[in-house]
């Protein structure tokens, strides 16, 4: 029975353990991938790239350099979140192409101006771009009866190599999809409000 969002976010742990004889269906990686690309990304430039990895033999060369975590080749689905990090200076007027002429000249001219020659700048909007679709694909995958982990537990420029990374392309994070094996453990414990959430200011 599906999830709602709070019941979905508050479930959810770090799967460790996955049924590894488990398939996803191609129908249901796609929902999974099409909802994570519907999350925001600023100025539309939807500058994340997901890579979803299946193949058996290349999901055990990345386990080798991933400190041989299981959940690499025991998932069902290992998806790669990649930032496009140029993505503001490719084609732009595509992001936009369902709007007015105006709107179009305007945002172009808005975001060269907002990304060219900051590229700290482009590289944090990758991140928080990828950060936003990761959560999407664990809430949408826990509504879905699945289990996930999200790691960065892997050696970033051998797993580059493996999946051909572009030059101008970064990798994120791994979100591990799959069927629990085996119950995760509890939450190790959740900090008091007043240290997290603040009014106005701290």
């Amino acid at each position: 029975m599906p999830l709602d969002v709070a019941s979905a976010i508050l479930q959810r742990r770090a799967t460790k353990v996955f049924d590894p004889d488990h398939r996803m269906t191609d129908a249901e990686l796609d929902t999974l991938l099409g909802l994570a690309r519907r999350m925001p990304t600023a100025f539309n430039i939807q500058n994340w790239r997901f890579v979803a990895v299946t193949d058996p033999e290349l999901r055990t060369k990345i386990r080798a350099v991933a400190w041989d975590q299981a959940q690499v080749t025991d998932s069902s689905v290992l998806l790669v979140l990649c930032a496009d990090i140029k993505a503001w200076e490719k084609s732009t007027t595509r992001y936009w192409e369902n709007a007015s002429t105006e709107v179009q000249q305007f945002m172009t001219g808005a975001i060269d101006q907002y990304y060219r020659g900051r590229e700290q700048v482009q590289r944090d909007e990758g991140m928080r771009s990828c950060g936003m679709a990761a959560a999407a694909i664990m809430l949408q995958a826990e509504s879905m009866g699945y289990g996930t982990c999200p790691m960065d537990g892997f050696d970033f420029d051998a797993v580059g190599k493996l999946i051909n990374l572009p030059e101008d392309h970064e990798i994120v994070m791994f979100v591990a999809v799959g069927k629990c094996a085996k119950s995760p453990h509890p939450t190790g414990g959740i900090l008091p409000t007043d240290e997290i959430i603040f009014r106005n200011t701290f």
